[in-house]
Order: structure tokens, then C-alpha cells, then sequence
């Protein structure tokens, strides 16, 4: 049974902003909605607002120039799973057992007595949806999906009155949507089926059947074939509910601005999570060829799109100063991840990390350091923040932003920086703990980042990415070394026994619930 916050009286709401109010003196205080556009993949140096000259993403740019941008800003991880995982529980993923870098048949990794973001906004009389790229399981059990049927547990379970999802990655079978628990245009008569273990009889895959194929794997990827692609996982019937790659942008834009309109009367809290830049990158015809950097940047421009087509139905319906719109990505980005799709042949200057070394899966920094943009008009002043900021305390900010207090023991490492949140605090958290593909974990403060020593190759020639993992300490001074060129472990002996203390207590004095079976 979930406890339920004491709500405080939403009247005080407007105090943080007493320096707007002369200016609005018109506007009645009204409890603001709040919309996540949560990108998949997309680095620091992928979007323009942050200098990249060879993409131009005009309306992610107009919102950086109305909020605050923030060039400090990380997610927990540098992967999905664990990424999405900390950000909606305010929790560590390390701290639990299964928030690894989930199957498409993975049972639900949050579990419904788990306290959410979506929960703590639901519960303060907000509509709660998430519509986009889940990749947090379905159902109780691993393998055990009812995809015929209701699906549950479900996001409905954690809080969500709405969902639109897709039940794991693009990469990854089911290729369906889900919508409420139920798969959409389901055919009873062509039920499916799902295996993570062996193939169906009869079923063509990518590595026996090449031939039918449109685009091909780099590496993996190469087990049942839909649309024409290979995917990760088998799967078998429901033909009539299968997506089609190139229309993923669009139909969940629409289910987003459907949302919005919808609820537009009440307040909304609306996580939109988008599939862009995650492969298979497919985009819709309309921006093939667009970017001169082939599928990748293709998706870049999409999802650029998905950002306006939000912005412009708020501004529509009115809603557009009343609406808190943070946008981030779940982790850093990577080039070719398995199918080849000219994004290393294209990819000429650009710099998908931006300055930074790394990228997903990755310790060091463009492994976790991400775009990030929160816009507020009226209430919040344009800005740019070195702050170091996490995904992670997006539930304890917001809940203090709203007056709720929170229920005790829950969202265990979600800490309240709403001052840095609304740009007025540059300084941010003291420390944050990340972590790579391989669970070694980093602790990063604005001066420093000491990485642990752990196992694993420090390179990944899949993905061409250096990964960070080494048997010995590394430590980089972040005030003159953001590239992470120069380990200087050995010349402050003092400041590395110094985080690795203080990453040991975090690790040991901060433990959230008990871990999951």
C-alpha cells in the first residue's frame, strides 16, 4: 500500500517568484503543468543550443533561449533502464538488483509499491501520462506477459492514469504499442507471441534470412525480422498491431498533443518520451536526406519537430506560461549501435558528445553529462547554469515546488535543488554518484570526478566507445580537464582517498529499500 504525501495548500506557489508579480498582476496563481520531453540517445553535443554547427535544431534552441540551460546536468546512468529507473523513484539503480538494461520481456522493474514521480503528482491532483518509449518492463514476471490480454502490472500501477508505450525499445520485440495494458490493434486471431530464449518455427531472423532485410545489423540485432529489420528478441504473430518504424515520431507526438489537449482545463503532468535518436533511426520521409549526416542526423531534425509540435499545441491552447517543460535525454549518445546506417560513415564534425569524452555506456562524462532545458516564462529568467544538476532530484524539486511532502523513506537519494532547478542557485549539488554499463561507479563535485576502479574492458569496439573502466583509480580535475584527458590520481593521492571515502558512505550509509527478489 502506497503512502500519501501530506499536500500542502498550493496557494503558496507563486512566493519563489515574488519579483514577477507586478508584471502579471492580471495572471490568478494557478498550479503550473509540468511536461518532461525525454530524449533517447542524444548527447550533449547533438543539439545546437549547445554549439554543434552541423545540426540545426531551431525550436529545441528557442526553448534553451526562454529557460534556463544548464551545462552541468547528468542523468543517473549511462544507459536507459537504469537512467529511467532513478529518475521516476528518486533512487540510485544500483541499489537494486534488475534495473539492468531491460528485455522487452523483462517483468515491471518498479514495482507497484513503489512511490513515483508520477505517483507524488497524481496525488497532488495532477492528470498523470506517459506516452513513448518505456523500456521499465511490463507484468510480474519476466517472459510471463499476457500480450493478448491486460498487461499488468502496468504504468497505471506507478501512478500514471495514461499510458501510450512502447513495451521496450525500438531495437527490441514486441514491436507494438501499449496503450492502457493492452496492446493496440491487436487481431485476437493472430495472437503473439514472445521469446527471449528460442524462435518460433518457421520465423524468419536477421542472421538466417539476410535477404529480406532493409537495413542490416552491425552487430546483434539480428533475430526476428519486422518491417524489414532485425530486432533483439523473437517474436511471433500480431502482424495487424506491428508499428511502422518511419511513423514512431509521429504517432506519439499526437498521442502527446492529444494528451495536452485533453487536459488541458486541469493540471497535467506529461513524461514524453520519445524514440529519437534510438536505432533502428527511421525517419519520416519528410526529414530523410534533411541533415546530411544520414538516419542519425535525420532523427536529430525529428525529434527537433516533436519538440515544436508540443511548444506550438501549448501556445495554442493557451497554456504556454503555465507549463513547465524540462527537456533531457535518458543518457549520452552513440554512433553505430548495431545496425549500419551510415551514422560513423556521415558523420563528418560533428561531435555527438559535444567536448566531452565517452558516450553511452560509458564513465566518463559524455557518458552521463546530458542536454537539459527547463522553461517556465514568466516565472522563471532565461539563463544559462554550471550547476551540477541530476535527473534524479527531478522528484524531490518538483515536489517541493508543488508543496508536497514527501512520504518518509522514500526516493532515498532525490535530493530538493529547486533553487538550481529554477536557475537562481549556480552552485547545485555537492556530489553525484553515476554509473556506467557495468555498474563501476564515479563521484562527481564541480571541481572533481574520481572514477572507482572496476572491472570490464575500458573499451567497447562495438560501439567504439571508451568505456572508463580500469583496475585503478582515476581522478580528473573538472576545472581545467572537462575532456578528462589527464588522470592525476597519483598527484592528489589526498583528493582521491577523500571520494573514495565519501563515495563508500554513499554506497553504504544510504540504502534504499530492500532489494528486490
Amino acid at each position: 500500500m502506497k503512502s500519501i504525501p501530506l499536500i500542502l495548500p498550493l496557494v503558496t506557489l507563486p512566493l519563489p517568484f515574488a519579483g514577477h508579480a507586478e508584471k502579471h498582476m492580471d495572471e490568478k496563481p494557478q498550479t503550473p503543468n509540468v511536461i518532461f520531453i525525454y530524449a533517447d540517445d542524444i548527447g550533449y553535443g547533438d543539439l545546437s543550443c549547445n554549439g554543434a554547427k552541423t545540426i540545426s535544431t531551431p525550436h529545441v534552441e528557442q526553448l534553451a533561449a526562454e529557460g534556463v540551460r544548464f551545462t552541468n546536468a547528468h542523468s543517473a546512468a549511462a544507459t536507459s533502464t537504469p537512467a529511467r529507473y532513478a529518475m521516476l523513484t528518486g533512487e540510485y539503480a544500483w541499489r537494486r538488483q534488475g534495473t539492468g538494461i531491460a528485455d522487452g520481456d523483462a517483468g515491471m522493474i518498479i514495482r507497484p509499491d513503489r512511490y513515483t514521480l508520477a505517483d507524488m503528482f497524481h496525488e497532488a491532483g495532477y492528470a498523470t501520462g506517459v506516452i513513448g518509449k518505456w523500456h521499465l518492463g511490463l507484468g510480474d514476471r519476466n517472459g510471463m506477459q499476457d500480450w493478448n490480454g491486460l498487461i499488468s502490472p502496468n504504468p497505471a500501477d506507478i501512478g500514471f492514469d495514461y499510458s501510450y508505450i512502447m513495451a521496450a525499445t525500438g531495437d527490441r520485440v514486441p514491436c507494438v504499442f501499449v496503450e492502457n495494458g493492452r496492446v493496440v490493434n491487436l487481431d485476437p486471431n493472430d495472437p503473439i507471441y514472445v521469446s527471449y530464449q528460442k524462435n518460433f518455427p518457421g520465423e524468419p531472423t536477421g542472421k538466417d534470412n539476410p535477404e529480406l532485410l532493409t537495413m542490416f545489423p552491425s552487430h546483434g540485432h539480428n533475430q526476428s525480422i519486422v518491417n524489414g529489420i532485425s530486432r533483439i528478441g523473437f517474436m511471433k504473430g500480431g502482424k495487424s498491431a506491428l508499428w511502422k518504424d518511419d511513423r514512431i515520431a509521429d504517432e506519439l507526438t499526437a498521442r502527446a498533443v492529444d494528451f495536452i489537449e485533453r487536459h488541458k482545463d486541469r493540471p497535467f503532468f506529461l513524461y514524453f518520451a520519445t524514440q529519437d535518436a534510438h536505432v533502428p533511426r527511421v525517419p519520416a520521409a519528410r526529414f530523410v536526406g534533411k541533415s546530411g549526416m544520414g538516419p542519425r542526423g535525420d532523427v536529430l531534425l525529428q525529434f527537433d519537430w516533436s519538440v515544436g509540435e508540443v511548444m506550438a499545441a501549448l501556445k495554442r491552447l493557451g497554456l504556454d506560461r503555465n507549463t513547465i517543460v524540462i527537456l533531457s535525454s535518458d543518457n549520452g549518445p552513440v554512433v553505430d549501435d548495431g545496425y549500419c546506417d551510415q551514422a560513423v560513415e556521415l558523420l563528418g564534425d560533428h561531435k555527438p558528445g559535444g567536448p566531452f569524452r565517452g558516450g553511452k555506456y560509458s564513465s566518463y562524462e559524455a557518458g552521463t553529462r546530458v542536454p537539459c532545458i527547463l522553461r517556465w516564462t514568466g516565472r522563471v529568467e532565461p539563463a544559462v547554469s554550471d550547476a551540477l544538476v541530476c535527473q534524479l532530484d527531478w522528484l524531490a524539486s518538483l515536489a517541493a515546488l508543488l508543496g508536497v511532502e514527501l512520504p518518509e523513506g522514500v526516493a532515498p537519494d532525490s535530493e530538493n535543488r529547486l533553487d538550481s532547478w529554477l536557475g537562481t542557485d549556480r552552485q547545485g549539488r555537492p556530489c553525484l554518484v553515476v554509473q556506467n554499463a557495468q555498474n563501476n561507479l564515479s563521484i562527481i563535485t564541480s571541481d572533481w570526478k574520481y572514477i572507482e576502479p572496476g572491472g570490464g574492458s575500458p573499451y567497447n569496439s562495438s560501439v567504439n566507445i571508451e568505456t572508463g573502466n580500469s583496475p585503478d583509480p582515476q581522478l580528473y580535475d573538472m576545472r581545467s580537464d572537462k575532456g578528462e584527458r589527464k588522470n592525476v590520481a597519483g598527484r592528489y593521492p589526498a583528493v582521491v582517498d577523500e571520494l573514495a571515502r565519501k563515495l563508500s558512505e554513499i554506497k553504504d550509509g544510504r540504502v534504499g529499500l530492500p532489494l528486490q527478489e
